[in-house]
Formats: C-alpha cells, structure tokens, sequence
C-alpha cells in the first residue's frame, strides 16, 4: 500500500438485507462495507456481507494490520464479520472501534453474541489474530497515526448509530449511514460532521417520493433520501456526494434514474457500486 495514497473502496453498498441475483449486478447486492487507505493506514468501515469479498481479496496480503470502525450493530452492518477470513489468521492485527449499543453493549460483546449457538457453530475466540477493542463516544477524535485522524459524530438512526470523518491533512472522506433528515431541519450533526469534505459518502436509501407515501411512508425508519443528501452536500459544501446504503427494492434500473436525477440536481453526485473506487489525493511513486 503507497502511504501517499488515500482512496475508498466500495465492497458493500447495499442497506438491510443482501440482495444477489440478476437485477442486482451493476450496482451489487452486498450489504455495507467500505475501505479506505489512506497514507500507510487500512480502515475498513462496518462488516455487512461486502466485508467477505474484502477478506478474499486480503490474502495476498498478509500480514496485515487493520482498523474497523462499526457505525453500529443493526444486523446488516455485522453480519460479514464471521466470515472475514484475514480475522481467523494468526499475525493479522486488527483494531476494532464502535460504540456501546443502548442495551449497553460494547462492540465487542456485540460481536460475539452473533457467533454464539444457535446463531452460529464458530464463537469469536476461534478467530486467531489479534484483536484491539475500543469503545468510542460521540465527538472524539482518534489519531491513529501517520498524520490520520477519525472524528466520529451521532447520526440520527434508532438505536443511534456513528457517523466517521477521516482526515488526513486537507483531505477528508466522511462516512455517514445510517441516517434520517429531520422534517424541518438539516441535521447540524452531520453537517459539522460533513464540512468541506472532498467526498461525503451518506445513507440515502429513499427517494422523496417513498419517504412520504400516503401508502407505504417511511418516516421513523433511520434512512434519508437522495435529496435530502443533496441539502446536506450542499450546506456543507462537500466536493462530491456518494449515494449509499440503497434499498433492497431498488434494482439497477431504478437505481440509474437514481442516478439520471441526482446529476441533474449536484453534478458531482454519483451512486455508491460495488468495485467502484475513488482517488481522493494523487497517487505518487
């Protein structure tokens, strides 16, 4: 890994559910799992399913030594960790960040619930690399070194979930889902969270038109919507909005109109693929 180097990996950009299967395939039907490297540092945010291909692709790497930031522990943002292969290998490092959930759980505690019986054969003892746990508040600043820092924020979900600003000098990645707007206001969280970043990676999992059914809404179910998240782009004039966390029902084609309408209201919008990465700094040799 080139330490002048800072791009975001996309393996999971799916919210609640995976979703495999033909209508599925340019955008992908993993759920949420994002990677940044940045100058000599390897973060990987939240461990849907996309977390398993990420663990493939890491092999042929090792030994490796990586951070993990958990927005929170709702099952579609955890559900891959037990199938991260790199965790069972003894000399891999892994430094694991979240919060304690409202029933006052540590993530680590989270973590190994979801690998006890019934729910799965392995408990998370059996995975042989090291393992760093942290509990995290919202509004700290962690510097993990190399000039990287990570400012975390609280994101208005249920159940609470944490929001992630990644800085290294003047750039700045902010991952933030999930989510939902306030009814009359910009959430000054998320926009402080937000501000100036070169690319802002946010839940908008909804159109206007779904959040507001008479038939169906969704108010009340932690999720935003595209337009929303172009108000938020624009308040805190980020560079570029990453449409995330798409929902189960939105095929590929739905999710190009997604995209048709978002160029035509933030130009430097762009939805969230599977395989997509993005060059935040120039790389050098």
């Amino acid at each position: 890994m080139t330490k002048s180097q800072f791009t975001v990996h996309f393996w999971g950009v799916r919210g609640s559910i995976p979703t495999p299967g033909q209508s599925t395939i340019r955008y992908g039907g993993n759920t949420s799992c994002i990677e940044m490297r940045c100058h000599g540092k390897r973060l990987i945010f939240d461990a849907g399913t996309g977390i398993r291909v990420l663990g493939d692709h890491l092999l042929k790497e090792m030994p490796l030594e990586a951070y993990i930031f958990f927005t929170h522990t709702h099952w579609d943002h955890i559900q891959g960790f037990p199938f991260f292969t790199p965790a069972f290998v003894k000399g891999n490092t892994f430094h694991i960040h979240g919060k304690v959930s409202i029933a006052g759980d540590t993530i680590e505690s989270c973590l190994s619930k979801q690998m006890l019986d019934p729910n799965f054969p392995v408990p998370l003892g059996i995975m042989g690399s090291t393992k760093h746990f942290y509990t995290l508040d919202f509004g700290e600043t962690i510097d993990i070194g190399n000039g990287v820092t990570v400012e975390t924020a609280k994101l208005n979900h249920p159940g609470d979930a944490m929001g992630y600003r990644v800085s290294w000098n003047q750039e700045v990645v902010v991952y933030a889902t999930d989510t939902e707007h306030y009814p009359d206001r910009l959430d000054e969280n998320l926009v402080h969270l937000a501000r100036n970043a070169d690319f802002l990676i946010m839940d908008c999992t909804y159109t206007d038109e779904e959040y507001w059914s008479k038939t169906s809404p969704k108010i009340g179910w932690g999720h935003s919507t595209w337009q929303e998240g172009v108000k938020v782009a624009k308040a805190a004039q980020v560079k570029h909005l990453v449409i995330f966390h798409h929902d189960p029902a939105h095929d590929d084609d739905f999710l190009d109109k997604v995209g048709e309408e978002l160029q035509a209201t933030f130009s430097n919008g762009m939805m969230a693929r599977e395989g997509m990465v993005l060059a935040v700094a120039p790389t050098e040799d």
